[in-house]
């Protein structure tokens, strides 16, 4: 974000902030002005976070989706990095919290404490209520905490001692996990799994973007890289009401029950994707048409997030996990088994 005081530079193309005021909503932006703020966050945090323009374009339609991102790939990468950058770029509040196997929910979603110059006890929020909370590492603290973050998730407030606290708004979760190390980690179970809107695999770079990764660190001459603020968390409200406003061609809509639904008819899962996979494919999908600029959602699109979407939420056989399959492998296998609406992509042409 920008320094208090300082004036917006040339990447700073805050858009504007409309609200219905009767309704309590935020009027939906269009799609073009979407399109346009999307790409500018999209430049602004390519100048600090190299080689990761794909995963940070799906973050990106997930968060104007209204959903929650899952980092998982190996340390080093920049997961951290482009969590923060995004932040700044949204000009939402951050906070990171670095996952530990001591760590209570509490520490999470805040606690009651007793106030000497009250005289009485008063909630003392926890770094969960932020626009966009980092959980780094979440697998390395025990389930009971990984669980404080299902409701603030799913229903955007916490319970504590049995009174309900809203988190503000927008609110998303971006977590990272580590995949390769096991000793003392705990494996996210599927309901927490299930959470989360898409799981996305950063990566390494190319040799080229590690040169430029690199000569960049060498050009601050500082360790600590930031970002300029794009826009503000309610312009953010206004693009992600704008995401909603598009219509979804129901041959697409079929398209998507169908992936989800042979994931639970293939031989190697156990337990396929439920109908919040299918709702996680139409979501991201409608972000990655409004950040093309489009006011339609096509079969790729579809295909695009269908990984990212599904595979985190299949359990497979012991004999499939035994035999080294992985959910990655058969959602890809489904994407050219299963037909695509021929349809749908014909409609959609024609409506450009």
């Amino acid at each position: 974000m920008s320094t208090p005081g300082e004036p917006p530079g040339p990447a700073q193309t805050r858009g504007p902030d409309r609200t219905d005021h009767e309704s309590g909503q935020h009027a939906p932006l269009p799609v073009a002005e979407v399109a346009h703020l999307g790409g500018a966050v999209l430049a602004e945090v390519s100048t600090a976070v190299v080689g990761m323009h794909r995963p940070l374009r799906v973050a990106l339609a997930t968060i104007l989706a209204g959903g929650h991102v899952l980092f998982e790939d190996v340390p080093g990468l920049g997961k951290t990095l482009a969590a923060r950058c995004l932040a700044q770029a949204l000009g939402l509040d951050f906070s990171r919290l670095q996952c530990t196997p001591d760590l209570l929910p509490a520490d999470i979603t805040g606690s009651y404490a007793y106030d000497p110059n009250a005289a009485e006890f008063t909630f003392r929020p926890g770094p969960v209520f932020t626009g966009l909370f980092l959980a780094d590492e979440i697998n390395r603290t025990a389930p009971k905490t990984q669980s404080a973050l299902l409701e603030a998730m799913a229903e955007r407030q916490v319970t504590v001692e049995g009174t309900s606290f809203t988190l503000p708004a927008p609110f998303h979760v971006l977590a990272t996990s580590n995949p390769v190390e096991y000793e003392g980690t705990y494996p996210l179970p599927e309901a927490q799994l299930d959470r989360f809107m898409v799981r996305l695999a950063v990566g390494h770079p190319d040799a080229q973007a590690e040169v430029d990764v690199l000569t960049r660190r060498i050009a601050r001459r500082t360790e600590h890289a930031s970002v300029a603020q794009v826009v503000t968390s309610e312009t953010v409200l206004g693009m992600q009401a704008g995401v909603e406003a598009i219509e979804v061609d129901p041959d697409v809509l079929r398209y998507c029950v169908d992936l989800a639904a042979s994931t639970r008819a293939h031989p190697a899962v156990e337990v396929g994707a439920s109908p919040r996979g299918s709702q996680a494919l139409v979501l991201v999908a409608r972000g990655l048409a409004v950040l093309d600029g489009r006011d339609f959602v096509t079969p790729e699109d579809v295909k695009e997030v269908a990984v990212a979407a599904l595979a985190h939420r299949l359990t497979l056989t012991p004999g499939a996990w035994a035999s080294g399959t992985t959910p990655i492998e058969v959602v890809s296998a489904l994407l050219e088994e299963v037909p695509g609406p021929a349809t749908a992509g014909a409609s959609s042409t024609a409506r450009s």
